[in-house]
C-alpha cells in the first residue's frame, strides 16, 4: 500500500444492501437500451471497436454502470475505481460516459486523464481502489477505441466477472438504483507521479542510464509525458519521436507496429538503442545500436537469463504465447529453461503466471510481465529494465541479441474477414482445416503452423515458420489462399 494514495474525503462508500445485483430494477440503468451484437463484447483485451458503431457513449454509459456494480458486489470494502485514458479524440467522451455510469452505480471515481494502461493497473493494486478501468485500444487505429477493466489487484478482469458485466448489458441481471446514493468523480492526476517512482525505485541505487543515448517513440499516445521524463530522471540522454499527445495521429505510421522512424533515428544519431510504445504504452519493442529490431522474444530470453543467473527465476520458467518464436524455444532449453505457451494474449499469460508461480512472461508483440516489478504488462518499466541490463553488461545490445538466439523464419498474413461469424467459426471449415493439416504433416517437426481468429480485430491470422524460408513461405501462400477462398467476404 502507498500511503501518499488515500481514499478521498467525502465520496460515496459501496451503499446500502437494496443497491446491490438481485433487487428490482429502477431507473434507466440496467435496462437493454443499446443493440448489442449477438457475440460476446468482451474480446481479448477488453470491449474494442469503431467508435460510432457499437462503441458510443451510451454503450459507455451502460458499460461504467455495469462494471460499478459488479466490482461493488465483488469487493470486500469500499473504494473507488481508477479511470485513466489514451490520446484519442474519442476518449474524452467514452471516459465522461463511464464515470456517469459509474457514478450512478454508487461508485467513487478517481480520474487521471491521460496516463499509460499500466499506470492505471499500477494505481488499482497499491491503493484501496475496487478496479480499475482504461479508455484505449492500444495499437489499434485512431477511429478505434476501446474499454479495460482491471480487478482490484491490477489484473485484468476475469472472464467470470466479464461475464457478469455483459449479462448486466444484455438484461439478464436487474438491480435497483438510488438516485441519493451516488458517486462522485474527483480529478486524481497527481496520483501518476507515484507510478513514475514506482518505475524508478527498483534501479536507483543500484544501476543509472548515465552515458546513454536512447530514442523514444511515443507513438503520439498515452506515455508521451511520462516516458521522457523517466529515462531523463535514471541518468539517459533522451530523444523523443511522436511526443505529443495526438488524437489524429496515435499509432499512424509510427509506436510499436511501425518501428521503420525509430530504426532510422537510432543510426542517426548513434544512439544505444530505441524503444518503440504503443498508444497505451502497455507493451514495446526495442531497435538495437545498429537499427535492428528487437521483439518480444528477445526481450523475454535477455531479461529471463539475467534473472535465472541471479536465481530470481523460479524453475528457470518463461510464459509466452502460441507465437514464441521455436529458435527462441529451443535456445531457451538449452540453458534448462522451460517455456509454458498460451492463447494469444496477455491476460492468458497472466493468468498462466499465477497458475504457476512464475515470474517472467510475455509476447512477442511486445507485452512483457515482470512480476517482480509489475502486476500488468508494461512497455515503460520493461523499456528501462532492458536498457539498465545493457548498461551493467558493458557491451551493446546488438552484442547481446547476436549472442542468444537465431529465430526460425516466422511469417505472419493478416486475412481480412468482416463477417464475424465466419471469422470465429473457422475451425469448422473443412477446405482450411484440410490445407493446415497437409502443411503440418509436409515440415513435422522442422517448422510449425497458427491459424487464429484475431480477438481484437476482424482478420484471420496465418502463422507459418520453418527452418527454410522457403518452406515457410511455400505453406503461407497455401493457406492465405485457402482463407481468402472459402472465409473471406
Amino acid at each position: 500500500m502507498v500511503s501518499s494514495i488515500t481514499r478521498t474525503q467525502g465520496g460515496i462508500g459501496a451503499g446500502s444492501a437494496s443497491d446491490r445485483p438481485g433487487n428490482n430494477i429502477a431507473g434507466s440503468f440496467g435496462t437493454n437500451l443499446i443493440a448489442l451484437p449477438a457475440n460476446p463484447l468482451f474480446g481479448t483485451d477488453g470491449i474494442r471497436g469503431r467508435v460510432g458503431d457499437l462503441l458510443n457513449a451510451p454503450l459507455a454509459l451502460q458499460v461504467g454502470f455495469w462494471v460499478g456494480i459488479v466490482l461493488r458486489s465483488h469487493a470486500s470494502q469500499s473504494g473507488p475505481i481508477i479511470l485513466g485514458q489514451d490520446s484519442r479524440n474519442s476518449s474524452d467522451m467514452l471516459a465522461m460516459a463511464l464515470s456517469a455510469g459509474l457514478t450512478a452505480a454508487g461508485v467513487e471515481v478517481w480520474y487521471l486523464g491521460l496516463c499509460p494502461t499500466p499506470c492505471v493497473a499500477y494505481l488499482t493494486s497499491v491503493s484501496d481502489a475496487i478496479g480499475g478501468v482504461m479508455i484505449s485500444a492500444s495499437h489499434n487505429p485512431p477511429e478505434d477505441n476501446g474499454i479495460k477493466v482491471f480487478g482490484s489487484n491490477g489484473a485484468k478482469l476475469p472472464p467470470a466477472l466479464q461475464a457478469e458485466i455483459e449479462a448486466g448489458l444484455r438484461g439478464n441481471i436487474s438491480v435497483a438504483t438510488s438516485m441519493g446514493n451516488c458517486g462522485r468523480h474527483y480529478g486524481r492526476n497527481e496520483l501518476v507521479e507515484s507510478y513514475s517512482a514506482a518505475l524508478k525505485t527498483p534501479l536507483q541505487g543500484v544501476v543509472n542510464l548515465q552515458g546513454m543515448k536512447v530514442v523514444l517513440d511515443l507513438a503520439w499516445g498515452a506515455a508521451v509525458g511520462l516516458a521522457p521524463a523517466v529515462f531523463q530522471e535514471m541518468g539517459a540522454e533522451v530523444i523523443c519521436l511522436h511526443n505529443q499527445a495526438d488524437g489524429d495521429r496515435i499509432n499512424v505510421n509510427c509506436g510499436s507496429t511501425h518501428l521503420d522512424i525509430l530504426q532510422a533515428t537510432v543510426q542517426e544519431h548513434n544512439a544505444d538503442l530505441g524503444f518503440a510504445f504503443d498508444g497505451d504504452a502497455d507493451r514495446v519493442l526495442a531497435v538495437d545500436n545498429t537499427g535492428r529490431q528487437v521483439n518480444g522474444d528477445y526481450i523475454l530470453y535477455l531479461w529471463g537469463r539475467y534473472l535465472q543467473q541471479q536465481q530470481q527465476l523460479p524453475d528457470s520458467l518463461i510464459v509466452s504465447t502460441v507465437m514464441a518464436n521455436l529458435g527462441f524455444e529451443r535456445a531457451w532449453q538449452k540453458h534448462g529453461g522451460n517455456l509454458i505457451r498460451t492463447a494469444v494474449g496477455d491476460q492468458y499469460v497472466q493468468a498462466e503466471l499465477l497458475r504457476t508461480g512464475g515470474m517472467l512472461g510475455g509476447e512477442q508483440s511486445g507485452h512483457i510481465l515482470c512480476r517482480h516489478y509489475g502486476v500488468t504488462g508494461d512497455g515503460l518499466l520493461t523499456a528501462l529494465h532492458i536498457a539498465a541490463l545493457v548498461k551493467v553488461a558493458g557491451v551493446s545490445l546488438s552484442d547481446m541479441v547476436d549472442q542468444s538466439f537465431q529465430t526460425y523464419p516466422q511469417l505472419l498474413r493478416n486475412v481480412r474477414v468482416l463477417d464475424r461469424d465466419r471469422r470465429l467459426g473457422w475451425k469448422d471449415c473443412e477446405p482450411v482445416q484440410q490445407a493446415i493439416a497437409l502443411a503440418e504433416a509436409a515440415m513435422g517437426d522442422a517448422g510449425r503452423i497458427l491459424v487464429r481468429a484475431s480477438g481484437t480485430e476482424p482478420v484471420i491470422r496465418v502463422m507459418v515458420e520453418a527452418a527454410d524460408a522457403e518452406l515457410a513461405n511455400h505453406w503461407t501462400n497455401e493457406l492465405v489462399s485457402q482463407v481468402q477462398q472459402h472465409l473471406a467476404v
